[in-house]
């Protein structure tokens, strides 16, 4: 502003000026610092929201420890994260695509991508299940509805036994032949999501047809499991260099790199600890997680990680095919079934009888254990999955599509 403006100015009239200069001066700066610490907060309290979750999964009984109530706690802990997580991330967008953290938050969403076959497989394994269920209602209702016991209801027991030995089988053959039946979550969406793109103006279809294209990438990544796939290997896929970030990567995305590795070390538990639960694929808990102990959150989740592989450890788990609890209560339901069936002479005595009903009085509760959470698990794997593409269609849309000028 030019000089001769001022010049019929009194002194008094140029200090007010400087004084309003300095206080606008002030108040942007402050306005900056408050933007910044808000930002803190929220990533602190990210931070606690992760601990306060495991701490709540860790303070489970062990009798409860890995039964479908708390893997249903797990998935609902994971959904939360995801969502503060990405809320952090949309909210520090222009950051996100600078250096170190665009690599950063590309490696998330890579590794979440291996985390969908997971899902697919994790799926297929509560199917098994369901199957297994359908034979313990077959023991359920042969003996246990009947007056006095035959041996013709006995003879019908005895068969479900022995397709559930079967089924339960953890080898190769009957892993493969799972994964012949292995369908994504989205497959039958194809439909809605095509009418809902030619549902909409001329105007709008250049945005969404990039939204359908993400997801048919999905479903051409995630359509099924192949033969060869391993659970294993793509739990160690997915673990692969997730270490705790440097101190010059933290300066240099304002902290948000912590962020990111709590999150994929979370990413990493819970995908984990559904392969350590539910059949699948060539099950393998053998994963290294690399996260100090002086992580607030961190104690929590490798005090699960440990006493999970305990339990993986004990003698009668080492080669089960699953250690969800209920899968437990199965194989010890039909052991007894299997050895009083060894034993019985008919007609029954009344002692006999009592045992035998008092066990299918055993398999019906494991029976309504499993009605009662099979289908809300797989509702939340489901929710899981289409999360995880959410996210990443939202964040690769955010990458590919830069805001600034470099």
């Amino acid at each position: 502003m030019p000089a001769t403006d001022y010049q019929g100015s009194s002194p008094a009239s140029l200090t007010h000026f400087g004084r309003a200069l300095f206080s606008l001066r002030r108040e942007q700066v402050h306005s900056i610092s408050m933007e910044g610490s808000s930002f803190e907060a929220e990533m602190e309290s990210f931070q606690q929201h992760v601990t306060d979750r495991f701490l709540e999964l860790s303070s489970v009984a062990h009798d409860d420890l890995l039964s479908l109530s708390w893997v249903g706690k797990l998935l609902d802990c994971f959904l939360s994260c995801q969502e503060e997580f990405r809320a952090i991330v949309c909210a520090q967008k222009t950051q996100s695509l600078r250096p170190p953290l665009d690599r950063m938050v590309t490696d998330y969403f890579d590794r979440s991508v291996k985390a969908l076959d997971v899902c697919n497989a994790i799926r297929d394994g509560i199917e098994q299940i369901r199957q297994w269920q359908k034979l313990l209602e077959i023991v359920v209702y042969a003996l246990g509805n009947q007056r006095s016991i035959g041996e013709g209801q006995f003879r019908r027991a005895r068969k479900a036994l022995a397709d559930l030995a079967i089924g339960m089988l953890d080898d190769k053959d009957s892993n493969a032949s799972m994964a012949n039946r292995n369908r994504s979550f989205s497959r039958n969406t194809g439909y809605k999501d095509h009418h809902h793109s030619h549902s909409h103006g001329h105007s709008h279809s250049s945005g969404s047809g990039y939204h359908h294209r993400s997801l048919g990438h999905f479903r051409s990544l995630s359509w099924s499991v192949s033969r060869t796939w391993s659970a294993a290997k793509q739990l160690q896929a997915i673990g692969n260099s997730i270490n705790p970030p440097k101190a010059n990567d933290l300066v240099a995305s304002n902290g948000i790199a912590m962020t990111l590795f709590i999150m994929n070390s979370v990413l990493l538990f819970v995908m984990w600890a559904l392969v350590a639960a539910i059949p699948c694929q060539d099950r393998g808990l053998h994963v290294h997680f690399t996260i100090p102990r002086n992580f607030s959150w961190a104690a929590a989740l490798l005090s699960l990680h440990e006493r999970i592989m305990e339990e993986s450890k004990k003698r009668d788990r080492k080669n089960s095919c699953g250690l969800l609890r209920e899968i437990h209560q199965i194989e010890k339901c039909a052991r007894s079934m299997n050895e009083l069936s060894d034993s019985v002479i008919f007609p029954l005595t009344e002692d006999k009888e009592r045992e035998v009903k008092q066990i299918v009085q055993d398999v019906s509760q494991v029976c309504d254990a499993l009605k009662d959470g099979l289908d809300p698990l797989e509702r939340q794997v489901r929710q899981v999955f289409h999360k995880i593409v959410r996210s990443r269609t939202e964040g690769i849309d955010s990458l590919g599509r830069p805001t600034y000028a470099e």
